[in-house]
């Protein structure tokens, strides 16, 4: 049942509603210049937008994406050009109101909430975050087994204590953790595009793949990869995560041009970083086309794609050692980069729907814990087996489309309600883009959803 409190709402939009801060070890701690130029101030707000950014590129997209280019060639391209102005369009709504509220999607989603609904949004919400886990634990476990030969219950283990990494990046400041994720983000732009590089794809007909074509609606199994590319591009852990770190710039909520310009600011990172996002995802998709299409290689698996790239009989002239090694590491930076901010958002959500508060390294535990159990349940029945392991990303997008109207609609609604956003609320053209873009979305999931049970029948 939805709370109607008018004192809660105008508390809201001062930030004062009683939960304390979201983050609140980094909440407000990087500081902001006050009469710097544009540039100087713009370096000081980029960085949360590359946090954001790692999940739209994690280990669960890389299979869709080279898979649409090895079997349609170029032509899935402007699905994932549709897809990241989407991502742009909400990330920007969920940094807004961030800012503007001083409270997190899920801060502000258990305000409205009873304690039973609550609840049930919470364990949905954590379910979306061990689901988004799983693909990156997955992802680091096999990178280090095809990088150091570990084996791959050794390697989810390590993963699993990556989450005492972050305590310590922790304590060094909010900036260090964007610049080591940034850093592994440029790893995995280098690798590609040098990959891509190296393929000498067609550069006309990679222009024609950005235009749509009808094609995408008449083949089925063209149409089943774009649901699956733009389904699983919105993360509902992206959206709580960025309306809490939109909020580690120092703010003076009651300074008009304080919040517009943080506002401001906080877009153009968002929508620089995800445009990066939108590069990595190309090229995986034309990496996946130059070197794969006509070919009818197996690309259903991390390993199947380290093989293919040494394998001259597939790739060509260029197959070497190397490439697949620059694979594995590019998907071990995925992971990492991955890992981080899903631990950040599993922090989020758990202080934001039931304000459980507990030591930090106990919350972080916690968190890898729930997500890496199901990985090393799997891992030690199917010993050597790394396409039943594999299998549990395919379940992990029915959690995550299960999970994404809970994160996706109440966004929509709190940025449009002047009562909380006041002048800031969604003017009508973005609101209705953010409807469209909302019904298509979960249009799309539900189709997956409904087409994964049917498959396991």
């Amino acid at each position: 049942m939805v709370k109607d409190d008018t004192t809660k709402h105008n508390n809201l939009v001062q930030g004062v509603s009683g939960d304390g801060k979201s983050l609140d070890e980094v909440n407000g701690s990087v500081k902001v210049p006050k009469n710097a130029g544009f540039f100087k101030t713009l370096m000081a707000y980029t960085g949360p937008g590359i946090l954001i950014a790692v999940g739209y590129m994690d280990p669960g997209n890389w299979i869709t994406s080279i898979s649409g280019g090895a079997q349609f060639k170029y032509r899935l391209l402007s699905v994932i050009l549709i897809s990241s102005l989407i991502a742009m369009l909400l990330q920007a709504m969920s940094a807004k109101l961030g800012i503007v509220t001083g409270k997190d999607l899920a801060q502000l989603t258990r305000e409205r909430t009873s304690k039973g609904m609550g609840i049930v949004l919470w364990v949905i919400a954590e379910l979306a975050v061990m689901a988004t886990d799983v693909a990156e634990i997955i992802g680091s476990g096999i990178a280090l087994e095809l990088l150091f030969k570990i084996p791959l219950i050794i390697g989810i283990l390590i993963t699993a204590a990556d989450v005492l990494l972050l305590l310590v990046l922790m304590k060094l400041g909010f900036r260090k953790i964007e610049a080591i994720v940034a850093t592994l983000v440029a790893v995995i732009l280098l690798v590609f595009a040098y990959e891509v590089a190296l393929s000498n794809p067609s550069m006309s007909d990679i222009i024609k793949g950005y235009v749509p074509t009808s094609g995408i609606l008449t083949n089925h199994s063209m149409l089943y990869l774009s649901l699956g590319i733009v389904g699983a591009t919105v993360m509902p852990h992206d959206l709580y995560l960025g309306s809490s770190i939109s909020q580690t710039r120092q703010l003076d909520r009651s300074d008009h041009n304080d919040i517009k310009k943080a506002i401001k600011f906080s877009t153009i990172d968002s929508n620089m970083q995800l445009f990066i996002a939108f590069i990595v995802n190309s090229l995986l998709l034309i990496l996946g086309a130059a070197l794969f299409f006509g070919t009818n290689s197996s690309l259903g698996r991390f390993v199947d794609l380290f093989n293919a790239l040494s394998n001259s009989q597939v790739v060509g002239a260029i197959a070497s050692p190397m490439l697949s090694m620059l694979f594995a590491i590019a998907l071990l930076s995925s992971g990492q980069s991955s890992t981080i901010t899903g631990t950040l958002s599993g922090q989020i959500i758990m202080e934001g729907f039931i304000r459980l508060r507990v030591p930090l390294w106990v919350q972080r535990l916690v968190t890898r814990l729930l997500s890496v159990t199901p990985v090393l349940i799997f891992a030690i029945i199917y010993k050597g087996n790394e396409a039943k392991i594999e299998s549990l990303l395919t379940a992990s997008q029915v959690f995550l489309s299960i999970a994404l109207p809970f994160a996706i609609i109440p966004l929509v609604i709190f940025t449009s309600d002047k009562k909380i956003m006041g002048e800031f609320a969604n003017r009508p053209w973005v609101k209705y883009a953010a409807w469209i873009s909302t019904v298509v979305l979960i249009g799309l999931n539900i189709y997956l959803l409904f087409d994964e049970i049917i498959g396991l029948f």
